[in-house]
């Protein structure tokens, strides 16, 4: 049996299980890797002092942040017990230690027993059998090593234990933590319909269990944010940083459970999360939403080119609740697929998110087009004055596919004062750094544009 430690007189109560239906297991995983264990268990107190051991806690619990709370009840001390038990680590903590060495001889089955003091395990195990000294040799032969008892900080599973006083009585006490080697990611399945124009979207939530420890039965909720953890490093999210999907962003409110300023996204049923363990579960499932397929270009200041340039394959759609997906997308990762002349879906690029409200706009590029390039050219720069140049745009746009497209071709850089002096076709301007044309080019053709700036620089 463990020794309980000689400065407390307690009685040991071991709590492995949930109790009762009222009791169990709730998690809240975030999607930075951090999660919120609740664990609640019926325990009976006995009024005096005594110590409860919360076994199967997360292996990475932060001791810190747990918190036991029951009526009636105070908390003296709590320990984290988490040097587990394995051959090697039990042998490091005989160290000193008296142990019996059983080894039986191949020929004729007979055992004989030795006592042994462990004097090191570092790298080896080397022993004291009466006057000499021995390495305990991995050679295969059948040699096995009794211990008389567990070393008392050592567990066979991660322990919690918690030394309480509390009012006698049978009751519920929850205890609470925060651990990292929970975290989830949203992962998107998108199908294009050239046809039809529409794609269908299922949406996955990819849930990873490292923690070191299987969750029985758990009632779980997922929350779409990034909560800040001090000393843990901050993050704006998997995808938030370098989010370049969003068109424009939605203020539609759906009917999705809201915890602050994030989205929750319960599971129906409870489940079990196993200890290194990756389990799915589909949140999205929409078919025959409008979306639109095209081309884009970005551009910098001035930029030009000796050989045409690929534009981008993108596709548009929206997660509205009229003509959309209709839910707030967590950020995530979204495959896009297109059937090919047989009918069979087929991969065709992937792009990541970020946290998109409903109502939102998303445009995603899936890769580089093969068959539509777009070659910028600088023609001209004139200076007008101290204070004034003229610049000379052309975009020769050239589609080898055997169909019209439509190419955008945003122009940045060029800051608050640039003006478009001339164009061959109406730009937009979509900003203070940038404006785009939206260019029809014909079947096996091509379109040149053609622009004037009046600028600064």
């Amino acid at each position: 049996m463990p020794r309980l430690p000689l400065f407390v007189a307690v009685s040991l109560i071991a709590l492995s299980t949930a109790a009762s239906a009222e009791t169990g297991i709730d998690i809240t995983i975030y999607a930075d890797n951090q999660a919120l264990v609740q664990d609640v268990r019926n325990v009976t107190f006995t009024g005096a002092q005594q110590r409860i051991e919360f076994k199967n806690v997360s292996a990475q619990i932060r001791p810190e942040t747990a918190s036991l709370v029951a009526s009636d009840m105070g908390i003296v001390e709590q320990n984290f017990d988490y040097d587990l038990l394995s051959p090697s680590k039990i042998m490091e903590n005989a160290v000193g230690q008296t142990i019996t060495l059983v080894r039986t001889n191949p020929a004729t089955g007979a055992e004989t027993r030795e006592q042994a003091v462990v004097l090191a395990a570092n790298g080896g195990v080397v022993l004291q059998i009466g006057n000499r000294i021995e390495v305990l040799r991995d050679d295969g032969l059948p040699v096995r090593v009794i211990f008389d008892h567990i070393p008392p900080n050592m567990r066979a599973d991660p322990t919690l234990s918690v030394t309480v006083q509390g009012k006698a009585g049978t009751r519920e006490a929850a205890l609470r933590y925060l651990t990292p080697g929970l975290g989830w990611r949203a992962d998107y399945v998108a199908l294009y319909d050239e046809g039809k124009g529409t794609i269908d979207v299922q949406g996955w939530i990819t849930l990873t269990n490292n923690s070191g420890t299987t969750y029985d039965n758990a009632r779980t909720v997922l929350v779409a944010g990034s909560p800040r953890m001090l000393n843990q490093g901050y993050q704006r999210g998997n995808y938030q940083s370098d989010d370049d999907t969003m068109v424009e962003a939605g203020t539609e409110s759906g009917s999705r459970a809201r915890l602050g300023d994030y989205y929750l996204y319960p599971l129906a049923e409870r489940t079990t999360i196993a200890n290194m363990q990756t389990k799915q579960v589909s949140f999205l499932d929409v078919h025959g939403a409008p979306a639109q397929h095209g081309y884009l270009l970005r551009l910098g200041w001035l930029q030009t080119s000796d050989t045409p340039i690929s534009a981008a394959t993108m596709y548009s759609f929206s997660n509205s609740a009229q003509g959309g997906l209709g839910d707030q997308l967590p950020a995530g990762v979204v495959r896009f697929y297109l059937k090919d002349a047989r009918g069979q879906a087929q991969f065709i690029g992937e792009h990541a998110i970020g946290h998109t409200p409903m109502g939102s706009k998303l445009a995603i590029s899936t890769g580089d087009a093969f068959d539509v390039k777009v070659k910028p050219v600088v023609e001209a720069r004139t200076k007008v004055n101290d204070r004034r140049w003229k610049t000379q745009m052309s975009y020769t746009v050239t589609n080898a596919l055997p169909k019209p497209v439509t190419v955008q071709i945003i122009q940045g850089g060029l800051w608050g004062d640039t003006k478009v002096a001339e164009e061959s076709i109406k730009s937009e301007r979509r900003d203070a750094d940038s404006v785009a044309w939206n260019v029809s080019v014909p079947a096996n053709g091509k379109t040149v544009v053609t622009a004037t700036f009046d600028s600064k620089y």
